[in-house]
C-alpha cells in the first residue's frame, strides 16, 4: 500500500503539472495548436518531470516542465513550420536575444514566452552566478535544432551516426536541466555544476537514442531524422548500452556531494527506456 501510495503522489504532482502546462499553451494558441499539442502531450511531459524528481513539490517543478514545454514548441516551430534556414536563423537571434535580457518583439509567442520563463528563473538568486549556463545551454539547442533541419533538406547526404549523436543538444534536454537545477538551487548541486553538466549530456544522448528507437515510425511519417535511418538497432542498441556504462561511472562518482541529482539523471534514464517502449511524447498517433 505505502508504494502505491506514493506513486499516487507523483501522479498527482503529474495531474497539477498537465493542468498548468494546459494554462500556459491556451494563452498563446498560435504557438501550441491543438494537434499535436494535445492533453496527451501536456501529460506525457509533466509525468516524466514528476517521476524524475518525485522528492519536489509542485511549485519547485512548475518551471521545469515549462521549460520542456518551450522546447517542444522550438522543435515544432523548427521542424514544421519554419520554410527556410534564414527563417530558423531569425528566430534563434531572437531567442538569444531574450535570453540576453532583451524584450520580445512584437508578435514573437516563441520569444514571449521565453521571456516569462527568463523572468521567473531570474528571480531565484542562483541566476546572478549561474544564469549564463541556461544562455549557453539555450544557443547549443538553437543550433543543433537549425543543423538538423538542414541535413533534412538533403536526404542523400544524411549524417554520420556520431554526427548526429553528437548534435544530441536537439532534444533540449541538458537546457531543462540546468533550468531545474537553477531554480531548485541546490547549493552542493550548484557548486559542482560543471561536473552534472556533463554527466546530462552524457544522458541525453542516451535519451536521444531511446527516444528514436520509439518513435522511429512517427519520424518516418513526418519526416524527421532518426539514428535508425543511419545504421541498424543493433548498433544503436549497442551504444545506448555503452552510454549507459559510462552515466553509471559519472553518476557515481556525484553521488558523494550530489545524491538527490544523480537519481534525477538516473531516473531520466530509467523512465525514458520504460516510457518508449510504446508510446512516445507527442499526442498525434
Amino acid at each position: 500500500m505505502s508504494v502505491a501510495a506514493e506513486q499516487g503522489r507523483i501522479c498527482a504532482l503529474a495531474a497539477k503539472g498537465q493542468r498548468d502546462l494546459a494554462e500556459v499553451a491556451a494563452g498563446y494558441p498560435d504557438l501550441f495548436p491543438a494537434k499535436p499539442f494535445d492533453a496527451t502531450l501536456f501529460g506525457n511531459v509533466a509525468m516524466a518531470i514528476a517521476f524524475g524528481a518525485p522528492w519536489c513539490e509542485v511549485a519547485q517543478l512548475r518551471l521545469t516542465n515549462r521549460a520542456v514545454l518551450w522546447g517542444f514548441a522550438l522543435d515544432w516551430q523548427v521542424d514544421h513550420e519554419a520554410g527556410s534556414r534564414d527563417e530558423i536563423d531569425r528566430l534563434a537571434a531572437r531567442c538569444l536575444a531574450v535570453a540576453d535580457g532583451a524584450a520580445p518583439e512584437s508578435g514573437d509567442s516563441l520569444g514571449a514566452f521565453l521571456a516569462e520563463l527568463r523572468d521567473e528563473l531570474a528571480t531565484v538568486p542562483a541566476f546572478a552566478e549561474y544564469g549564463h549556463h541556461w544562455r549557453q545551454e539555450t544557443d547549443k539547442v538553437l543550433t543543433a535544432m537549425a543543423r538538423e533541419w538542414t541535413w533534412k533538406q538533403i536526404p542523400d547526404q544524411l549524417p554520420g551516426f556520431e554526427e548526429y549523436l553528437d548534435n544530441a543538444d536537439n532534444l533540449a534536454c541538458t537546457v531543462v536541466n540546468v533550468v531545474h537545477w537553477i531554480h531548485t538551487a541546490d547549493p552542493a548541486t550548484l557548486t559542482h555544476l560543471d561536473a552534472m553538466l556533463t554527466a546530462s549530456d552524457c544522458v541525453q544522448r542516451i535519451l536521444r537514442l531511446v527516444n528514436d528507437l520509439g518513435s522511429y515510425e512517427r519520424d518516418l511519417r513526418w519526416g524527421d531524422l532518426n539514428a535508425l535511418l543511419l545504421v541498424p538497432r543493433a548498433e544503436v542498441e549497442q551504444r545506448i548500452a555503452e552510454l549507459v556504462a559510462q552515466a553509471r561511472d559519472l553518476l557515481a562518482a556525484l553521488r558523494e556531494n550530489c545524491p538527490v541529482q544523480a537519481d534525477y539523471l538516473a531516473r531520466q534514464i530509467g523512465f525514458s527506456s520504460g516510457f518508449y517502449r510504446s508510446t512516445d511524447f507527442w499526442g498525434v498517433p
